[in-house]
């Protein structure tokens, strides 16, 4: 995604604040000034602060100047001015220049240098994820910072992402910038068993920058378009990268899948709209078959036993094969989750299987599923926990405790959409015949 014009999403008019543009300017482009910054200084912490040093310039000037009609162009170019004076102080430039090579000298904001092998994938931002997921780095440190830097969430952003203490999250953070600079990992997509090896971390990363760019954890906004296009666009990138690799494939037709409901997902004021009440004439259909394409590649890939990417954009397919909500075959969906659940178990993917229990077999079996995960650790605070079990109980007629549960639920929600959201649902609760079905149902993403 390349930086857009003062009149296009940045929302850069006359009536915006001049920080507040700024810093929505910078969170969308945070990865790609990071990603270009690393080529130089080869320190992902560095190349961080660099970033926000472009930032503090900007916060400096905008508001003086005017913004410039290429924001994203701008703050890459300050950041790598700021990258290259700091090489000229720290060695000799003649030497630097020989080692960064044409990176050093280039004009462009967005200049790539010519792949010098026909696998190579020149793409700062993929090199960037595929650092940030190098073996030295625990499978959790890895993740956090890839997020961080990929993504440009907030600790706390990534701290829900990952079900995990925030103070954890920012100490992980911080280890794993020092260990990449003290084994002086090379910024690259590797090549052969290495990029293999990496490949699991590298898939996890894309995913959850999706998912945070889908349902966003916090903030005034259920989307965050950019995230969702760069997620796409990499995974995409993967799987022409991989052709053999299964799950490429399926994270490839997951996001696409996912993707092409997204017109339909908010209403006119910005607020959610949830898949019940989704108008699948604004699903778009030519995402919807790239999704099936690579859905079909990757059972090509591996004809055995699908993984969890393949699996989980299976469930989408069900959805976007449905022509209206009634005829989703929801058996089918609670049958590939339980699947999942064997592949990929976890407290998420339980919650999403007693989802679509729920809608197969009926509310009980479902509240069941929820109780079991009651006393879950990952799920102490995840607002979508009582959120499901609000709307299990109301379809039971119980209605105080699934009032009770809604507002539990909304206490929890960090984005303010999200929260207005669940606030309705207690407003206009009402007692219910037991079995009904609501029509407001919040089941888990990616469902």
């Amino acid at each position: 995604m390349t930086p857009q014009p003062t009149t296009g999403p940045y929302r850069t008019g006359h009536d915006a604040e001049p920080a507040t543009t700024v810093e929505t300017v910078f969170r969308i482009e945070f990865p790609r000034v990071v990603a270009a910054v690393t080529r130089i200084v080869r320190d992902v912490g560095i190349a961080e602060e660099l970033a926000q040093d472009a930032l503090v310039a900007a916060l400096e000037q905008w508001p003086r100047d005017g913004v410039p009609d290429r924001p994203g162009a701008w703050l890459t170019a300050a950041a790598r001015n700021r990258a290259i004076d700091l090489v000229r102080r720290r060695e000799r430039y003649a030497r630097k220049l020989e080692e960064v090579g044409r990176d050093l000298t280039a004009t462009g904001a967005h200049h790539v240098d010519a792949p010098a092998d026909p696998d190579d994938i020149d793409d700062d931002l993929l090199r960037l994820v595929f650092t940030a997921c190098h073996p030295v780095l625990s499978a959790e440190a890895r993740i956090a910072l890839t997020l961080r830097l990929l993504g440009g969430l907030t600790t706390a952003e990534i701290a829900r992402a990952v079900l995990a203490p925030e103070a954890t999250v920012a100490q992980r953070i911080v280890r794993a910038k020092r260990t990449l600079a003290a084994k002086g990992v090379a910024f690259e997509v590797p090549y052969g068993p290495d990029r293999e090896a990496r490949l699991g971390s590298v898939l996890e990363v894309i995913y959850l920058v999706f998912n945070e760019g889908y349902a966003a954890t916090a903030g005034d906004d259920w989307l965050r378009p950019a995230l969702c296009e760069d997620a796409l666009r990499l995974a995409r990138v993967l799987a022409q990268l991989m052709p053999e690799e299964s799950e490429a494939h399926g994270l490839h037709a997951l996001l696409e899948l996912q993707a092409s409901r997204t017109a339909a997902r908010t209403g006119p004021s910005g607020e959610p709209v949830l898949l019940k009440d989704q108008d699948r004439r604004r699903w778009n259909r030519m995402l919807i078959t790239r999704g099936f394409d690579a859905l079909g590649r990757a059972g090509a890939a591996a004809p055995g036993a699908p993984g969890p990417y393949v699996l989980q954009a299976a469930i989408a397919a069900c959805h976007a094969r449905a022509h209206t909500y009634e005829e989703t075959d929801w058996a089918r969906i609670a049958t590939l989750y339980g699947l999942l659940a064997v592949r990929s178990p976890s407290p998420v993917v339980e919650l999403n299987r007693a989802v679509a229990v729920s809608m197969a077999e009926g509310p009980g079996p479902a509240l069941d599923i929820v109780d079991g995960l009651a006393a879950e650790p990952a799920l102490r605070g995840y607002h979508l926990l009582p959120s499901v079990r609000g709307d299990l109980l109301a379809r039971l007629g119980r209605t105080g405790e699934a009032r009770a549960e809604f507002e539990r639920a909304a206490g929890l929600a960090r984005n303010g959409r999200e929260r207005d959201l669940l606030l309705a649902r207690v407003r206009m609760l009402r007692p219910a015949a037991p079995g009904a079905r609501s029509a407001s149902s919040a089941p888990p993403p990616p469902a």
